[in-house]
């Protein structure tokens, strides 16, 4: 895939004046639209949003059941495509627009550079831990390095000792360990994470939260988390909550929610 020259942020938008030091930022959103049409009614769920993230940063998104969080991670993804707007993903001095891309060019840019946590952990339940996380690997290519890879990574999770085991072996929290370190293996640009801890207990979610926020640090990822949950974002570099289709600033976040 050959990447697409993209026009730089205008003076208004550089990241020199939202604290970032002139970085480029790694995700930008401009104008980004969806809308779902019910029986002829059309209902807007994002609303032209346009928003800039840099390398490193750990951005909490916030907002109730139903009101786009996992929407806005789909098309973050290239699951899905806008209605209207443009994501676009920077590579250095490379970047691509991904609502120029087709569905398959879009599967393998994900593949290549985006790692996605799901609530449900979406392990493949004939596989052995290790065959789960060095997976990704081997759908780009990598098959040398595959193995030491994720056995580092699952020796970082706890969970080197398990190599060998079937997720149905698991408790969810190790499900989740292994899910963390299967996101990580193919050292992707941007990980997202949809309610990561939203099937666990309290206190495996505490574990499994600052393990993945730990893991992503170390290694200077950039972490987009939707959840539900307000205590999560007091962890963030960055709180955005979403709110009729548009995203409310960290600053009116925490001026409504921290009195």
């Amino acid at each position: 895939m050959t990447a697409m020259t993209i026009e730089q942020p205008s003076d208004q938008t550089t990241p020199a004046n939202n604290g970032q030091g002139g970085r480029l930022p790694l995700l930008r959103l401009e104008g980004l639209t969806k809308i779902y049409t019910e029986a002829d009614v059309s209902r807007t769920v994002l609303d032209a949003l346009d928003r800039e993230f840099y390398a490193g940063e750990f951005v909490c998104l916030l907002g109730k059941s139903g009101s786009g969080k996992s929407t806005l991670l789909n098309l973050l993804s290239g699951i899905d495509a806008p209605s209207r707007g443009d994501v676009i993903i920077y590579d250095g001095p490379n970047a691509v627009k991904l609502t120029a891309l087709g569905e398959q060019e879009r599967t393998l840019f994900r593949r290549r550079n985006i790692g996605i946590i799901f609530q449900f952990f979406n392990l493949i339940p004939t596989l052995t831990v290790l065959e789960n996380v060095t997976l990704p690997l081997e759908l780009n290519g990598v098959t040398r390095e595959a193995r030491p890879r994720a056995q580092m990574l699952l020796d970082r999770v706890g969970l080197g000792d398990r190599l060998n085991t079937f997720p149905d072996k698991l408790s969810g929290g190790e499900q989740q360990r292994v899910a963390i370190a299967r996101a990580l293996a193919h050292d992707p640009l941007l990980i997202l994470a949809d309610e990561p801890t939203g099937n666990l207990d309290e206190d495996t979610g505490d574990t499994v939260l600052t393990l993945l926020l730990e893991l992503t640090r170390d290694a200077g990822k950039t972490l987009f988390m939707a959840t539900h949950a307000p205590e999560v974002a007091r962890l963030a570099d960055r709180v955005l909550h979403l709110d009729h289709g548009r995203l409310v600033s960290d600053q009116a976040w925490r001026a409504e929610h921290e009195k």
